[in-house]
């Protein structure tokens, strides 16, 4: 929406000249962002099902839309509707494209510039298509925030031309489809017995910013925060650690980082904050349910102080008990 704002101030060579806002229904309390961002840049907005004005403009755009548009709203639009999606088409099909290429650990990504087509998602021609590489331990929100940036320049470039660009558009490869299904709440329970270290730490940072990671501490759902690599923590040697009958789960605390370390499938994580009723440190968690495990030894792994999965039938949350 802002880089659409600017080309419709006045001028000769003005691009946009009369620019409306469509959006979704909150579920959530408070304005959706885009519903946010229309009020500051003082836009017309409506809500779905309600489009606005009929055939008063040439183009549309939807962008994380997440609603099939019918053939007659396509057609009020002389040079249809095109579609910004975060990925490079036909890979991440779906609702939640960056999430899953953080997720899966793509090392490259893009943004498609599509024509949509009537009640199908994704599926539509290519109209502009650019890649760009996926920066080591990014974050989908830090993702979302570059494809973001630059999916406003690609859409600027195409409307400057639109009749030409879309006179060269393709239709997307049949090879290489992968789908993107929309990430739930459940995604969020780490699974200690089946996830590496390496896939915690990836899960954290795809849906972290949703949704965050919980697991079960003495029977009580905790979230954790702030996951660290353990080859980051100073001081720390995995093999010191591998003959103390550690399982999936155990946890312990690494005083020179102070730090949380907690054995995954495969290897252990650093864990900076735990969510129990109230947000605590690393050390305040230790100092409040550890310590009396661990005044003898502190390497040594005690049963009863691990993490343990956390089963779907429990992470059916309120909005309420989801927020931090």
């Amino acid at each position: 929406l802002q880089c659409l704002v600017h080309p419709r101030e006045p001028s000769e060579d003005s691009l946009v000249s009369r620019l409306e806002v469509v959006t979704l229904p909150s579920r959530l309390p408070g304005d959706l962002p885009v519903r946010r961002c229309t009020r500051e840049l003082q836009l017309p907005v409506h809500e779905w099902p309600h489009t606005g004005p009929v055939g008063q403009f040439d183009v549309g755009v939807v962008a994380s839309f997440g609603r099939l548009l019918s053939e007659d709203l396509i057609l009020q639009f002389p040079y249809g509707v095109l579609n910004v999606h975060p990925s490079y088409l036909p890979r991440w099909r779906g609702p939640a494209p960056i999430v899953h290429t953080v997720l899966h650990g793509d090392k490259v990504t893009g943004v498609t510039i599509m024509e949509i087509r009537p009640k199908r998602f994704d599926v539509g021609p290519i109209i502009k298509q650019e890649e760009i590489a996926v920066p080591p331990h990014c974050t989908a929100r830090e993702l979302e925030a570059m494809l973001s940036k630059m999916g406003a320049n690609m859409l600027i470039s195409v409307l400057k031309n639109l009749p030409e660009s879309l006179k060269n558009k393709r239709e997307q490869p049949k090879e290489g489809v992968t789908f993107a299904p929309k990430i739930s709440i459940a995604k969020s329970c780490i699974k200690w017995e089946e996830q590496t270290a390496a896939q915690v730490i990836q899960l954290h940072r795809a849906i972290g910013s949703m949704f965050p990671l919980q697991t079960l501490w003495k029977g009580s759902t905790v979230k954790l925060l702030d996951f660290v690599e353990v080859d980051d923590v100073p001081g720390f040697a995995d093999q010191l650690l591998n003959d103390h009958g550690a399982v999936p789960g155990s946890l312990l605390y690494h005083k020179v980082s102070q730090m949380l370390i907690a054995r995954c499938k495969e290897g252990w994580v650093g864990i900076k904050t735990v969510v129990l009723k109230k947000k605590l440190t690393a050390v305040d968690f230790y100092n409040g349910y550890m310590h009396s495990c661990f005044q003898k030894n502190s390497r040594t792994v005690h049963q009863e102080c691990r993490f343990q999965t956390l089963k779907l039938s429990t992470t059916k949350k309120t909005l309420k008990e989801r927020e931090i």
